[in-house]
């Protein structure tokens, strides 16, 4: 078999990206979604708009949720 590579070229001293688990990440995070959840999305862009809504969702309802009540006196029946 010959190859059309010139013999400067010397790609012996390259570093093999790794696949799998092993593999460094360059700067992105990288997110499997499951086949069904997939499905509902076309890209990359709609699964971002969708969790930046649903994050904006959270954020609004948070000050809706009654924060729990702490009960110093029964906290310190607790202690003793």
């Amino acid at each position: 078999m010959e190859d059309d590579l010139r013999a400067e070229y010397d790609l012996k001293s390259l570093r093999v990206r790794k696949l799998g688990s092993g593999r460094r990440s360059f700067g992105e995070a990288i997110v499997r979604l499951d086949p069904d959840v997939a499905a509902m999305f076309p890209d990359a862009d709609a699964v971002n708009e969708a969790l930046r809504f649903l994050i904006r969702v959270m954020h609004d309802n948070q000050a809706l949720i009654p924060k729990p009540q702490v009960n110093i006196a029964s906290e310190l029946d607790e202690v003793k």
